[in-house]
């Protein structure tokens, strides 16, 4: 079996895929031969939905599920990010940011339980951030909700680990994708930091995100759960 053969058989959820990282990562999963279902609230997906509403996650499996006769690995991609000082920090920003990048994740995880639960290899995949290791001045929102991711990651591959379902949660650098490109633009002396900041002296590209999610998703990472990955091309190795 060659590495684009290697999720041949293999059902696979993946949300936020409209563009970026979970655009690039349904493609790549999808090259390694599994059957995905994608989502987001726009682009090219076959279901247009908002995580944040209520209910729509348990449809979002349940559609899924229907689509693909079952559930093997799910990829919670959607997720969204931005700049704001704690000082005038405004409750609506905060708890926006917690909708998408944190109940929205669980809410995904829980509703699709039972569907992963009949897989012989149940696979979640979730979206961190390098910010879970390290804070930034007027991120404060952000990074308090991928602690929460990575705090989920290990509390749910615990408690899921019986039933062989693996849990794992990326955490990117900077990628250069359609949601970071306006702070980029915005502020060059961003860019320049985290380029400059990078071992690899480059911004990661949606690539490379999706190709470790493909090997989290393989039997290649069948003895690897609870874990948060670092892929920012060494940018926080002295962190």
């Amino acid at each position: 079996m060659t590495a684009r053969d290697r999720l041949a058989g293999r059902r696979a959820l993946v949300t936020g895929a409209g563009s970026g990282i979970g655009r690039a990562t349904a493609e790549r999963l999808a090259a390694d031969g599994a059957s995905v279902v994608t989502t987001d609230m726009a682009g090219d997906v076959d279901i247009s939905a908002d995580v944040t509403e209520e209910g729509i996650n348990a449809r979002i499996v349940a559609e899924a599920t229907e689509r693909l006769g079952g559930l093997d690995i799910v990829v919670a991609c959607a997720g969204i990010t931005g700049f704001q000082t704690l000082e005038g920090h405004e409750d609506a920003y905060f708890d926006r940011m917690m909708a998408v990048n944190v109940t929205a994740v669980f809410r995904l995880m829980r509703d699709a339980l039972p569907a992963l639960k009949q897989s012989p290899a149940g696979r979640i995949i979730l979206i961190g951030s390098v910010m879970s290791s390290f804070g930034a001045a007027g991120l404060t929102a952000y990074a308090a909700s991928k602690h929460a991711v990575l705090g989920m990651t290990k509390a749910v591959a615990t408690e899921v680990g019986p039933f062989g379902i693996t849990v794992n949660c990326i955490q990117p650098g900077a990628i250069d994708t359609p949601m970071t490109r306006p702070t980029f633009t915005a502020q060059p002396s961003a860019r320049d930091y985290w380029i400059a900041r990078a071992a690899l002296g480059r911004l990661g590209q949606p690539s490379d995100i999706a190709d470790v999610a493909a090997f989290l998703a393989s039997d290649d990472a069948r003895f690897m759960s609870g874990h948060g990955i670092f892929v920012d091309g060494g940018a926080t190795q002295s962190t």
